[in-house]
């Protein structure tokens, strides 16, 4: 009887092949009986040069007893399929997940800045650029500063806002076409309101053209002659006929107290340009309307009126009851249109709409020396609001007819009136007769 073969391992020495066991199961890895390789013989996975790391990257390397010449690809029994993929992955291989994890992504918080910043730039290089030539366009022609005695202002501003009867700029078919008469109807003032800008609501104050004045003593604005008080009485609207728009301020000082700040005059022509360029103007006409003279045909009701419409509406007086005073109620109710129409965000940023505007107004309108296109904005703004909410629009109180035909004015609410506005007070008079 034999006895079996004794077998014996030397310390350093292991029989198996490197990667087999003695264990249950044979060999490890590919078609072993366990699913995962040991732990104990995996070393850590380490990459050739320039191959990317795999996007899960959770599975082990080979050992040293990894065979020679075999790619990324060769599943020695460690492999499991989870590490390379289906070709080895990395850059150019594998299902594109690579491009997907490190592909840069658009900045779109960068963008938006910068796209804002631009558009900032934009706006303020072409803000600058209009307001240099807007008041490029301003006609500064009025010398406030030599206009004699003048009263002590008070407070907020006062704006004294004519729209004569001058035919500057306009052809013989466009005087005939708004009925605006011959030479010999020019250098008088249609219409002359004093327009107060304080905290306490704006008032819009008109002086009738017919309003009964005493003519103070005067330096003429071109002739630089003197002339002396004589205590001639005359219409509002012959001083300027007399001596232009310094004269007019003078008288106005003169017999009401109040003190000019700024004067603005616009003619027939600019006035019409206007009302076209925004497109016309909505307004409720009060009663139909003929006047042959102002060339006035229009009905009753809510209605859009372009340039030549407007002007006819706003001259019209023999087919009023009250004449001249119903002439600026409509005057008054039409600038408050036109400047809530215009003075919107939708003509401020329009430059298809801003441009023609201000182009039609500021060539035909005749201001101080002193008025800055922020004062002119402001006016304009300021008419927005006289005939609705804190503001009041109303004639100068009249106590009836004077010598001539002339109106005389109340001469105790006028003072009231004067009073209120230099203290910038609510104005509480009435122009009731």
């Amino acid at each position: 009887m034999f006895a079996p073969p004794l077998s014996v391992t030397l310390p350093g020495m292991n029989q198996w092949p490197d990667g087999w066991t003695d264990r249950p199961g044979g060999r490890e890895g590919r078609g072993s009986g366990t699913p995962e390789p040991d732990p104990t013989r995996v070393m850590p996975h380490t990459h050739g040069p320039g191959v990317p790391p795999q996007r899960g990257g959770g599975g082990q390397a080979y050992g040293q007893g990894r065979p020679a010449g075999q790619g990324y690809g060769y599943d020695s029994g460690y492999n499991t399929g989870q590490v390379y993929g289906g070709n080895g992955g990395g850059r150019d291989g594998g299902d594109g997940r690579y491009d997907d994890a490190y592909r840069p992504r658009p900045n779109w918080g960068r963008r938006i800045k910068v796209g804002l910043i631009v558009l900032v730039a934009v706006v303020l290089v072409w803000s600058v650029a209009t307001y240099f030539w807007a008041d490029s366009k301003l006609r500064r022609e009025v010398d406030l500063g030599i206009v004699e005695d003048r009263p002590e202002g008070g407070d907020g501003t006062n704006y004294l806002i004519v729209g004569s009867d001058s035919r500057e700029g306009m052809s013989d078919q466009e005087k005939k076409d708004l009925h605006t008469g011959g030479p010999t109807d020019e250098g008088r003032t249609d219409s002359i309101m004093i327009l107060h800008v304080g905290s306490n609501g704006n008032t819009m104050v008109s002086l009738p053209r017919d309003s009964d004045v005493e003519v103070p003593s005067f330096t003429g604005s071109e002739s630089g002659k003197h002339y002396a008080a004589t205590g001639k009485r005359t219409k509002i609207n012959a001083t300027y006929a007399m001596d232009g728009p310094e004269l007019l301020v003078r008288t106005v000082e003169h017999n009401t107290g109040l003190k000019i700040d700024h004067y603005a005059e616009i003619g027939f022509g600019g006035f019409a340009k206007i009302v076209d360029a925004v497109g016309g103007v909505e307004l409720d006409i009060p009663q139909d309307i003929k006047d042959e003279k102002s060339g006035a045909d229009l009905k009753k009701g809510k209605q859009t009126l372009n340039g030549a419409e407007a002007l006819a509406f706003v001259r019209t007086r023999y087919a009023l009851k009250n004449s001249d005073l119903d002439r600026t109620k409509n005057q008054q109710k039409f600038l408050s249109a036109l400047a809530d129409q215009t003075a919107t965000p939708s003509t401020v940023i329009n430059p298809f709409t801003l441009y023609p505007t201000l182009g039609a107004g500021l060539d035909t309108l005749k201001v101080d020396k002193d008025m800055s296109l922020w004062n002119l904005a402001s006016m304009f703004w300021a008419m927005k609001g006289v005939t609705s909410g804190d503001g009041k629009s109303m004639n100068m109180p009249i106590a009836g007819p004077a010598p001539g035909g002339n109106l005389a004015w109340d001469k105790g609410r006028v003072k009231q009136l004067v009073d209120q506005l230099n203290n910038d007070e609510k104005v509480t008079v009435s122009d009731d007769r």
